[in-house]
C-alpha cells in the first residue's frame, strides 16, 4: 500500500517526447556509475516547465527543461534554477541534490537540468485513495509544512552562496509597483481595473521586514512528503521563483492558495492542495504559529494578504490573457476573468474589514 501512495510520472505527452538518447550520451561521462538505458515518464502537474522521470536501473533522477518555445533567459531560466538549489542545498536539505545542468543548447535543443528524485507522497487536491489521515495528522503536517518555510527564510544567505539572487532592500516596494504594471499590462475588458486595491496596497505598504531566500510559491503540492509518515515534509520542489525578498511577502502569498473548510464556494471550487481537511490549520492559524516563531509580529497583516490576493489575480490575469487573444485555445482557461473579479472581491473585503 505505501508503494500504491508515492507520486509517479505518467505517459509523455503528445509532442513533448525527450531525445532520451541525446540526454543519455551527454549525462554518462558526468554522473559517475550511471548505467544502462532509463525508463521515461512525464509529470502532468505544473504549467510551466516540463519535468520528467529518468528511472535508470542505477539512479532514479528527474529532468527539467523549459516548455518548446520560450527563452531560458526570461521565466524558464534553467541555469538559474539550478544555481539556486544547488546553492540551497547544502544548507537545506529539502532541495533536491543537483546532478549536472547543461547549458548547450545543442544536446535537446534548450539548457536543462538534472536532479536527482526525492520519492514521496505529494499532497494535491487531495491525499492518496485509502490513506489514513486524521485530523491530528493534519495539524502536525501544517506544522512542518510552516516550520519549513520559517527554516527557508533563516537560512544563511552567504553561506548558501546566493547573495547576488535578488535586489536586496526595497522589495516590498518593488513587488507592489511590478505586480501592478504586469496587470495593467494584462487588463482585459471584461475584469476589474484593480486600481483600489493596487492603490491601497502601494498607501499602506510597510518596510521590509528582512531580506531572506523565500521561495515564492510555497504551497502543500510543492512538497513531498515521507510515504511511511505523511505528517512529515521531506523535500521541497519548483524553486524556479525563489529569489531574496521580504519574508512575510512569502507567507502572504502561500496563504492566498491556503483554502479552508469554510471558505465559500468559489473559494472551494480552487483548491489544488487538502487545507480543507478536519484538523487543518486555518489561515489565521498559520500567521500567529510563523510569527511566534520567527518573532516578526506585523502590525498590518492585513496588507499581506492582500498583496497575496492580488499577486494571485494578476497571475490568473496573465493566463487569461493568452486565452483572450487566442494564443492558447486551452478550455481550462475560459473562465479565468471570473476568479479575477472573485479576487478583487476578496481583497476589497479584507480592505474594508482592516478598516
Amino acid at each position: 500500500m505505501t508503494k500504491e501512495r508515492i507520486d509517479v510520472a505518467g505517459d509523455v505527452r503528445d509532442g513533448e517526447a525527450l531525445d532520451i538518447d541525446a540526454v543519455d550520451a551527454w549525462l554518462k561521462p558526468r554522473i559517475e556509475g550511471l548505467d544502462g538505458r532509463p525508463d521515461v515518464t512525464q509529470y502532468s502537474g505544473g504549467a510551466s516547465n516540463w519535468t520528467y522521470r529518468l528511472a535508470y536501473p542505477s539512479h532514479d533522477l528527474i529532468l527539467r527543461r523549459p516548455p518548446a518555445g520560450t527563452k531560458a533567459a526570461s521565466a524558464h531560466d534553467m541555469s538559474r534554477e539550478y544555481r539556486v538549489q544547488a546553492g540551497l542545498h547544502p544548507v537545506y536539505p529539502f532541495v533536491p541534490e543537483m546532478m549536472a545542468l547543461c547549458e548547450d543548447e545543442g544536446v535537446i535543443g534548450c539548457p536543462f537540468y538534472v536532479m536527482r528524485r526525492i520519492e514521496g507522497i505529494i499532497p494535491r487536491a487531495g491525499m492518496p485513495r485509502g490513506l489514513p489521515f486524521s485530523a491530528e495528522q493534519a495539524r502536525a503536517l501544517c506544522h512542518s509544512a510552516i516550520d519549513k518555510l520559517i527554516a527557508l527564510h533563516s537560512v544563511d544567505v552567504d553561506q548558501a552562496g546566493l547573495r547576488d539572487l535578488g535586489k536586496g532592500a526595497g522589495y516590498v516596494q518593488r513587488q507592489i509597483e511590478g505586480w501592478t504594471e504586469r496587470y495593467a499590462r494584462a487588463r482585459t475588458w471584461n475584469v476589474p481595473r484593480f486600481q483600489y486595491v493596487s492603490r491601497w496596497l502601494a498607501e499602506h505598504r510597510p518596510d521590509d521586514v528582512a531580506t531572506c531566500v523565500i521561495h515564492n510559491d510555497f504551497r502543500l503540492d510543492n512538497c513531498v512528503l515521507d510515504a511511511e509518515d505523511p505528517t512529515r515534509v521531506i523535500g521541497i520542489l519548483d524553486w524556479e521563483m525563489a529569489t531574496l525578498g521580504d519574508p512575510l511577502m512569502d507567507l502572504g502569498n502561500t496563504l492566498a492558495y491556503w483554502i479552508q473548510a469554510d471558505d465559500d464556494r468559489i473559494a472551494r471550487a480552487t483548491r489544488r492542495q487538502p487545507t480543507h481537511l478536519p484538523g487543518m490549520m486555518t489561515r489565521e492559524e498559520i500567521v500567529a504559529y510563523y510569527c511566534e516563531r520567527t518573532g516578526w509580529k506585523p502590525d498590518n497583516w492585513p496588507f499581506y494578504e492582500v498583496y497575496g490576493l492580488f499577486r494571485l489575480a494578476v497571475i490568473g490575469q496573465q493566463i487569461y490573457y493568452r486565452y483572450h487573444h487566442r494564443q492558447t485555445r486551452n478550455p481550462a482557461f475560459r473562465n479565468i476573468w471570473i476568479l479575477v473579479h472573485y479576487l478583487y472581491w476578496r481583497c476589497r473585503g479584507v480592505i474594508r474589514r482592516a478598516g
